[in-house]
């Protein structure tokens, strides 16, 4: 019998012992035995933080979103071949295409987020904070990578997704990971870990792979680690009171399987589009991955009065369900991951159906194509009816995870929210209405007791991702029972594993340390105006004071014709009693128009186009016989990737400071340039 391959160390090596044997979920044939015998585990996670963790410390964020990137290319053209391993987790080609392209997918979205981060190491962390009377003693929030690992102890229902998912996140932020998929499937997950490896794509020790049982793992985590564990909430409690993340005060983020809801609004008749909506989402999250996700519908809960016709709709849906081998194209439901997965969900349907009926499914029968319902963790999809939730409560309480789900009749919104809510946390909940008064009132009912809340109705369903997908830039997790954690979210889950430190000092010292001008820090003599250098050329803090331009009442009136704004606050003399303004005041536009005229160099040169205005603030009214002048500072320098047929450029942050004739400032705004490279 072959033996799982462990990636430690900067080596692809086979724990010794007797491990674990694991099994084809459709045929019960063992496919290979996993085991961690003989490695040090310290030795892995030190390895993982000194050697991957100081390459990707130094790289910057556009670096390794670009990495991510070619990563991602890479395991696209390579996906084929891990669908036909995936086939023996029990899975169909639509589940392995959630687990297998959603997880690449994940990796392409945060390729992409390095555009919302710095072309620096580290990231600066909003504004500055005044903090003294005069501005020249500021705070500055940064968020540097941690020096440690990232520790990712997988559930066994999505052994790709669950990988890619986590370490796009930690790789963007510059940590390293362990990866430890479950068991039972991560034969699944060494395959695309030994493409990742044999690509040289990520740098040495930036990712570990564990197979076989690690239950010694959490002895060796430092306070600069982060944990993240996907799985039973019984198992992530005691890994979480661990004494050494308490200890060492180590981040452990939890999401956990939660008993999530489906609602059906009140509103919603039999031959609405909402009503077919509703079911036919049901059925889904009842049937793909066989019912093995942690956002899968637990509770569906309906008014009394659509019991009756939503059991008879999601039973018609159910039946027509072909259950069987998924290598098979008509199949639309394959296997549990294994026997002992299989036997845990008819331990927890047995307790469920105290105080609840079977009215669709079959637990000692059923049919299968392609194979053998004995030999392989088949189970049927069960749909159960309580029709007395507040009395009988294992259904907020017990998960059976698998194709289950139980209909739950309610009176009115409010209790349809006291039901949701009774889940004591959950990842996602739906809800399904026309009505999107309902929908407020629902959500807002429902919001601190679910980490996501799908509104589906007609028009959301056009491209609705459903109820149970998480998306990238979207926090997945959820309160209570659901973990109390959060992933992904965009620029959210990077910052997970970055450490915020405020830093205090002048201006010009923070300038110098963050690589962003702050306001009031000392300015840098160009030696030539600012839009004659290239990008290369220009400094951070680099000011150019403009000469000066004194408006008139013919500009405000000259402007109130180009822009065809004509306010009172600036045409109208008879309008002004009882306002802020003394008289007609300049416009706004007009004024940063009239900056840009002042700062600009009008020659052809290296600045290719104006990219956008990112922030713009009036702070003072400007009358005609102000006298205004500009200062224009470079407030950051952001590197971009050539692209065939264009230039080699990057984008130039400018300061754009506006003053009249007594110092004060009338308008302050960023503006963003798209500025040439020397040529190579």
């Amino acid at each position: 019998m072959s033996k799982l391959q462990n990636y430690v160390c900067g080596e692809w090596v086979a724990g010794s012992g007797k491990g674990q044997n694991l099994y084809n979920a459709v045929n019960g044939e063992i496919i290979a035995e996993a085991s961690l015998g003989g490695i040090d585990i310290g030795e892995v996670l030190q390895y993982g933080r000194t050697i991957g963790g100081r390459i990707l410390r130094k790289m910057t964020f556009h670096e390794r979103g670009l990495m991510l990137k070619k990563l991602a290319l890479f395991l696209y053209e390579n996906k084929e071949k891990y669908y036909s391993i995936s086939y023996q987790t029990g899975a169909t080609r639509i589940d392995s295409w959630i687990d297998i392209e959603g997880g690449i997918g994940n990796l392409f979205a945060y390729a992409s987020l390095r555009r919302e981060f710095g072309n620096e190491a580290f990231y600066v962390d909003g504004e500055a904070a005044k903090i003294s009377k005069n501005g020249t003693f500021i705070g500055q929030h940064i968020m540097v990578p941690k020096m440690g690992v990232a520790i990712h102890i997988n559930a066994y229902n999505f052994p790709v997704w669950g990988m890619l998912e986590k370490i796009a996140v930690n790789l963007l932020a510059g940590v390293p990971a362990v990866v430890k998929p479950a068991t039972v499937t991560s034969f699944l997950t060494e395959a695309v870990v030994k493409d990742i490896i044999a690509s040289e794509i990520l740098p040495k020790g930036s990712l570990q792979l564990l197979c076989g049982s690690a239950r010694n793992l959490l002895d060796f985590v430092q306070n600069q680690d982060v944990v993240t564990f996907t799985g039973s909430a019984e198992t992530g409690k005691m890994l979480k009171q661990h004494p050494q993340i308490i200890n060492e005060a180590v981040p452990f983020n939890m999401e956990a399987d939660s008993l999530n809801a489906a609602v059906l609004g009140e509103d919603v008749s039999e031959d609405s589009p909402e009503f077919e909506l509703f079911v036919k989402e049901v059925h889904r999250e009842m049937t793909v991955k066989c019912g093995q996700k942690c956002t899968a519908i637990r509770r569906i809960i309906v008014p009394a009065d659509k019991v009756e016709a939503v059991q008879i709709a999601l039973g018609k849906r159910l039946s027509k369900t072909l259950i069987g081998d998924p290598s098979l194209k008509e199949v639309r439901m394959g296997a549990l991951a294994g026997q002992s997965q299989r036997q845990e969900v008819l331990e927890k349907l047995q307790a469920l159906r105290e105080g609840a009926e079977i009215v669709y499914g079959n637990i000692e029968k059923m049919e299968v194509v392609g194979a053998d319902a004995q030999k392989g963790a088949f189970l049927s999809p069960i749909l159960l009816l309580n029709n007395q939730p507040f009395k009988h409560t294992a259904v907020h309480n017990i998960e059976a995870f698998g194709p289950v789900s139980t209909i739950i009749p309610y009176h009115n919104i409010d209790e349809a929210i006291e039901l949701a809510n009774m889940g004591k946390g959950s990842l996602c909940c739906t809800i399904a209405t026309a009505d999107d008064q309902l929908a407020r009132e629902f959500v807002l009912g429902a919001a601190p007791y679910h980490g996501r809340i799908l509104v589906l109705n007609r028009e959301s369903a056009v491209e609705s991702t459903g109820h149970g997908s998480p998306m990238p830039l979207l926090v997945h997790g959820g309160p209570g029972r659901a973990g109390g954690g959060e992933e992904m979210g965009g620029k959210r889950g990077v910052m997970h594993y970055l450490q915020r430190t405020a830093v205090q000092g002048t201006p010009t010292s923070l300038t110098q340390i963050t690589g962003v001008y702050q306001m009031g820090g000392k300015y840098l003599t160009p030696e030539k105006h600012l839009f004659r250098k290239h990008f290369e050329e220009l400094k951070v803090g680099e000011t150019v004071i403009t000469h000066k331009r004194t408006v008139t009442e013919a500009d405000i009136v000259n402007f109130a014709n180009v822009s065809w704004d004509h306010f009172y606050a600036h045409t109208d003399h008879t309008s002004l009693e009882g306002t802020l303004f003394e008289r007609p005041v300049a416009h706004g536009y007009f004024i940063l128009s009239a900056a840009a005229g002042l700062f600009v160099e009008p020659a052809k040169g290296p600045v290719l186009l104006n990219y956008g205005l990112e922030s713009c603030r009036f702070v003072k009214p400007v009358y005609a016989g102000a006298t205004i002048g500009v200062k224009l500072t470079v407030k950051e320098k952001i590197d971009q990737e050539k692209r065939e047929g264009e230039p080699a450029k990057g984008i130039v942050k400018y300061l754009v400071e506006v003053y009249d004739e007594t110092n004060e400032t009338v308008a302050i705004a960023t503006i963003l340039t798209m500025v040439k490279k020397l040529e190579e």
